[in-house]
């Protein structure tokens, strides 16, 4: 889940007290060069962009641009694209792409902007940015038409009003797209499947400006591709269109355990996840500290007393008692705001507060691995967690529908996996090396423990052989793809699937 995670995570610990489209450090970041040929290329003509976008190109000198070119970690702040492109149609990115095409700039889109290592907001670059293409229809069928710029909390908000669901992350201002093109972790993933499951048709415009739709049986290469090979690799999505599933009632869960008892939680849960049904997804969230403290985190599909006994199996289990424990009925909506930190709050208010809302940006390094299907060692991860305050480490479960598909079936490779590990901690840029160093000797401490893969939603710019990491056997066919549909590299960047 590609989320506020230090928001969802306090909010979640308040209420359990009372009863959470891409590291290398941000400012080394810099445009990726393109392919060497042999000539120092002119720079885009901009005035021809203005005739066509108006005020909605916006340039260093415009007012507005400090605003327009910010993603969503303040850490890639000092990078500093050369355009913002606030796109409103499919032609709006074509005529984008024919003015800059060729000039050895980055190009890049985005969506919500919430990539962690800002690769949406390159430094010299163009950002395509499809915000404004947010529209959310639900047709008769249960099939939903999303444009590429809507953020989680519009998806969700428009769906429950016609009784549909779509399992997708938890926070609210993450974009559909960036969500979708990596795969798509979300608390409903084990019961209706990753997000890019889902996908049934994209829009897409390629680096020659071409306007394509992806789907079964046309451009199905392409279609197979956008199904978790990662945001950015392939063209411009513009239009996504999903079938989406009829919304039941839902509960929510929170068990804290107390401080010092990881390694029995830990223990009971990884088995317990494993055999869980369907309906069932949980997150054993794991604090650090001396000792380190864990959570259990969930969502049941149906109501409290289908949830309870799975959750006494839980506890009896890890032979520990929850300090609290919380279970609450939910409607859809109701449930995913609750996994977003902002139940309490109204559907405009879960926005950023540059959009009105009330959730601000943050500064974090965040990385992960991807567990096998053998659990890992209880006091080994204990170990990794103990005396690190400040880093938490979330284990979101996987198997139930995910499991279902081979790992070719779609570009995410993880179809066997128990869960997602991320590691996650604040960071500001005096302390960004310093939280940098802690988290990756976390990570390459759990592929120790046999947590080999990564998710490409989590990006990691010092991830060893990360090729391999995010997609496994997959990856030759996506480096395929990604050459014929842009052999020149104009979507090019540090991890694209085509400099793997």
């Amino acid at each position: 889940m590609n989320l506020n995670r230090r928001r969802f995570l306090t909010a979640l610990g308040a209420a359990a007290t009372a009863v959470s489209v891409g590291g290398t450090p941000a400012r080394a970041l810099v445009a990726f060069p393109p392919r060497d040929r042999g000539w120092a290329a002119a720079p885009p003509d901009w005035k021809a962009l203005r005739n066509r976008l108006g005020t909605r190109l916006v340039l260093p000198a415009d007012p507005g641009y400090g605003t327009a070119r910010l993603g969503y970690n303040t850490l890639n702040d000092g990078q500093l694209p050369a355009a913002v492109a606030q796109c409103v149609s499919a032609d709006d990115v074509r005529a984008c792409l024919d003015v800059a095409r060729g000039h050895g700039i980055p190009i890049a889109a985005r969506g919500g902007g919430h990539g962690y290592l800002g690769y949406s907001v390159p430094a010299r670059g163009l950002v395509i940015d499809l915000r404004r293409m947010a529209d959310v229809r639900v047709r008769p069928d249960g099939t939903a038409e999303i444009g590429a710029g809507a953020r989680l909390i519009e998806v969700y908000a428009a769906l429950a009003e016609a009784g549909r669901l779509l399992p997708g992350g938890s926070c609210p201002t993450v974009g559909v797209s960036g969500l979708t093109l990596g795969g798509g972790l979300g608390v409903l993933t084990r019961e209706y499947g990753l997000t890019c499951d889902r996908l049934t048709a994209a829009d897409v415009v390629t680096a020659d400006s071409r306007l394509l739709t992806a789907a079964p049986t046309t451009e199905p290469d392409l279609y197979w591709a956008l199904r978790g090979g990662g945001g950015g690799n392939f063209g411009v999505v513009t239009r996504f269109a999903f079938a989406t599933a009829p919304a039941p009632g839902l509960t929510v869960f929170v068990l804290a355990f107390p401080a010092g008892s990881v390694t029995q939680v830990l223990g009971a849960w990884q088995p317990w996840v494993a055999a869980a049904p369907y309906e069932l997804w949980a997150s054993c969230q794991i604090t650090g500290g001396t000792p380190p403290g864990c959570r259990i985190v969930g969502c049941y599909v149906g109501d409290p007393s289908g949830a309870n006994p799975l959750l006494d199996r839980l506890v009896t289990a890890a032979g520990t008692t929850p300090a609290s424990r919380t279970v609450s009925p939910r409607d859809y909506l109701g449930a995913m705001k609750f996994m977003a930190g902002c139940s309490n709050d109204t559907v405009a208010q879960c926005h950023p507060t540059w959009e009105g809302g009330i959730l601000p940006r943050a500064g974090f390094v965040a990385v992960s691995r991807v567990l096998g299907p053998a659990p890992l060692d209880p006091a080994g991860v204990t170990a990794l967690m103990a005396g690190r305050t400040g880093v938490d480490l979330l284990l979101d479960s996987l198997g139930g529908a995910v499991g279902e598909l081979a790992p070719d079936a779609t570009a995410f490779p993880h179809r066997d996996s128990l869960a997602t590990a991320q590691v996650y901690a604040g960071a500001t840029s005096i302390s960004e090396d310093r939280v940098r160093t802690t988290v990756n000797r976390i990570r390459d401490g759990l592929a120790a423990l046999g947590a080999h893969g990564a998710y490409v939603n989590y990006i990691d710019g010092t991830l060893p052989d990360w090729g391999r990491a995010y997609y496994g056997g997959n990856l030759p066919r996506l480096k395929d793809v990604a050459h014929r549909y842009d052999p020149d590299g104009a979507f090019a960047f540090p991890q694209s699937v085509a400099a793997a």
